[in-house]
């Protein structure tokens, strides 16, 4: 591994993809519309939809979804020249394989177990992804095996923290030492950042020009059916990610959705503390459950629990019992475990009462 030093984001950027030439929507050309302004532009129906007469869906969305970026930017204290939004994060790691990775070329980096579109989107750009096994007492990151694979088609080193589907952080020192020592792009995962008492990364962008930080709007902000991904990364990153995404991306209705919920931060902050107070009450009662042998500490909005026996047959179980959790029992390292969302309290209660009685 290189010092990060020598970090050249044009190097980096397929060459097709520093000499194309993005497409012009209607909307992004002129973008100063107001309630006067007469819109013969886009070929769209000027006549309204079947809904009714006079409605907004008729029109195309804010391309770059401009009233909404500088809501998040407010409150992630985030310049909005820093954020990219995508239809949820999947489309944000599907843009990151375009721009840096070349196919039967390229390889990227994950850490496993972890989330599992990381490896799918690479595979579908035909990029080789090269799988390090966490370390099993702790889950954290094998830095002795990153330095002996790594090499110079190492284009993307994936890292999710809090990781799913363990819960844990990774340690920050080796986020950083991956940062400083790593000449390509460092993607980290922040999906369930808010669950957490560690602090964002995505304050660092100026730092460290090779990261981009992945947020979500599914997670803590529980606006998961609006499909609002959040990319964090320095203005040259996010003019190539602009540069190459579907003009109309985010849709309108999720738009006004988003902003109407990021507006109100005291029912954020209120739900927030549900789930972390009943995250508190599930691993003190998971844990006198006599099936149950390990829960694993969680800085999200899940648990990981290993059981005694088999996973598979107490999975069974509670889906006969209406019950919906995770087996993880095929993931590597996971052998024996369950990954349990945090509900209300009465679901929780529910899934306490019949693992109990299982």
């Amino acid at each position: 591994m290189n010092k990060s030093s020598n970090f050249d984001l044009y190097s980096l950027v397929r060459k097709n993809i520093l000499n194309i030439k993005p497409y012009s929507s209607a909307r992004y050309e002129y973008n100063k519309i107001n309630n006067n302004s007469i819109l013969l532009d886009a070929n769209e129906n000027s006549f309204g939809s079947p809904l009714y007469f006079k409605n907004p869906y008729n029109r195309y969305p804010d391309p770059l979804q401009e009233e909404l970026k500088k809501k998040i930017s407010e409150i992630k204290k985030i310049s909005e020249y820093n954020i990219f939004l995508g239809n949820g994060s999947d489309e944000i790691i599907d843009i990151l394989y375009r721009i840096f990775s070349r196919p039967e070329i390229d390889n990227s980096i994950i850490f496993i177990p972890t989330y599992g579109m990381y490896e799918v989107i690479g595979n579908i750009h035909g990029v080789d992804v090269i799988k390090i096994p966490l370390i099993k007492k702790n889950y954290q990151l094998n830095i002795r095996k990153l330095k002996l694979v790594v090499n110079k088609n190492s284009k993307i080193i994936f890292i999710c923290s809090p990781n799913n589907p363990t819960g844990n952080h990774i340690k920050k020192e080796y986020i950083e030492y991956i940062l400083n020592t790593f000449c390509g792009i460092v993607v980290l995962d922040e999906a369930y950042i808010d669950f957490s008492s560690e602090e964002s990364f995505s304050k660092k962008i100026n730092k460290y020009p090779n990261l981009i930080i992945l947020q979500t709007l599914s997670k803590s902000w529980g606006l998961a059916g609006i499909r609002i991904g959040i990319g964090i990364a320095s203005k040259e990153i996010i003019e190539f990610m602009n540069k190459i995404k579907y003009p109309y991306n985010i849709n309108f209705l999720s738009q006004r959705i988003a902003i109407k919920a990021l507006r109100n931060k005291n029912m954020f902050l209120y739900n927030l503390k549900c789930v972390l107070r009943e995250r508190t009450r599930m691993i003190k009662s998971l844990k006198k459950i006599s099936i149950i042998k390990k829960v694993y500490p969680s800085s999200t909005n899940f648990i990981l629990v290993e059981i005694n026996n088999s996973s598979k047959n107490l999975y069974r179980y509670l889906i006969k019992n209406n019950i919906i959790v995770r087996d993880r029992s095929k993931i590597i390292l996971c052998n024996n475990c369950i990954r349990i969302t945090i509900g209300t309290n009465k679901e929780n209660k529910y899934l306490i009462n019949k693992i109990k009685e299982y």
